[in-house]
């Protein structure tokens, strides 16, 4: 199934069915007197969050969504029936945007939740409605109001718990496969990840979901590469996990380059709780390790993770100090062979 994060929907609600004028015609009846029924209610768009869905694929193919008319009023007290709804079913996450695509108009973070973008007309009163002890035989009906006619955003977050940020090659998504079922595409080029992954992670018998994005470059909140298109996803997540390519001889740059973008793009993501760790070491000596994790330190100030997700070494630390930072609480931690 392809990805799509954002998609561009014109809705229209349903106009209400005209009221109608009618006049009871019975045998030996001389007075029989108005019974024009009302018109229906126009059916009403809504958006609904589903269980089972991760694109917005579907909107890629039908943008046009138009729920039906009320039916007129009818003779004998009859009122028209009322027009069918329409529902757009999306994925849980979806932010709803106005046509300016920065008025948000609601955000669906749960499963089920509904809210509703465009209301039918109402049906319009029949002749029957009119009728008074001055007005005996009214010949009047009012017509139904029109729909409304609007054109929206679908903006698709992901919802995860943690999210992977890193320069391409930084071995991101090595590290999800290596802690969860998710499967990745990998191979030794860069950008090689397209579309966001992913990935449902355990630990201590505890769960949480982590989320794989495209590697960001120099520049990626301007534009540049994949630039904002996928960094939108993290913004959900509680924690990040920064990896930096042991291997690189650039690390503290590399480093300095991921959190510049950042917090370029959004105080959000600049504020958000962040653990550092230092990748692909099963390729390096103990004391380039330490050279470059106290590098690591230097830079960013905190502490640094020694991790490699290819040999799986340092993985189970560092998944106790993600859910720590998810639950708000201090890791507990389990020295290992790669913690120099």
């Amino acid at each position: 199934m392809k990805f799509l994060d954002l998609a561009k929907v014109y809705i229209r609600s349903g106009g209400g069915g005209a009221g109608c004028v009618s006049f009871r015609r019975e045998k030996f009846v001389e007075f029989g007197g108005p019974d024009g029924g009302d018109g229906g209610n126009g059916g009403t768009v809504w958006a609904e969050a589903v269980d089972g869905l991760n694109t917005l694929i579907d909107f890629r193919y039908q943008q046009h969504f138009f729920a039906k008319n009320g039916q007129p009023g009818m003779g004998s007290q009859r009122t028209g029936k009322t027009g069918d709804d329409i529902v757009l079913k999306v994925p849980v996450g979806t932010e709803i945007l106005d046509e300016d695509e920065e008025t948000v108009i609601a955000d669906l973070v749960t499963v089920g939740q509904r809210v509703l973008l465009a209301k039918g007309g109402n049906g319009g009163f029949g002749n029957l409605y009119f009728k008074s002890s001055t007005n005996r035989a009214p010949g009047r009906a009012n017509p139904g109001l029109p729909g409304v006619e609007r054109t929206i955003w679908l903006r698709l977050k992901l919802i995860a718990d943690a999210g992977l940020v890193g320069l391409p090659n930084a071995g991101k998504s090595t590290f999800l496969a290596a802690v969860s079922n998710a499967r990745p595409k990998i191979a030794d080029y860069p950008f090689t990840t397209l579309v966001p992954n992913l990935g449902v992670v355990g630990i201590d018998g505890k769960e949480f979901v982590m989320a794989d994005i495209p590697g960001l470059i120099e520049g990626a909140s301007e534009g540049r590469g994949l630039g904002t298109q996928f960094l939108a996803h993290v913004e959900r997540c509680k924690v990040l996990l920064h990896l930096v390519d042991g291997t690189s001889s650039t690390i503290t740059k590399d480093y300095r380059t991921i959190v510049h973008e950042l917090e370029a793009y959004s105080d959000i993501l600049g504020d958000k709780p962040r653990i550092l760790a230092l990748n692909k070491c099963d390729a390096l000596d103990a004391k380039t390790i330490s050279t470059r994790r106290r590098a690591l330190e230097k830079a960013s100030g905190g502490p640094v993770l020694v991790i490699s997700g290819a040999a799986g070494m340092g993985i189970q630390d560092t998944l106790r100090a993600i859910y720590a930072q998810i639950q708000g609480a201090e890791p507990v931690e389990e020295g290992g062979p790669w913690q120099p």
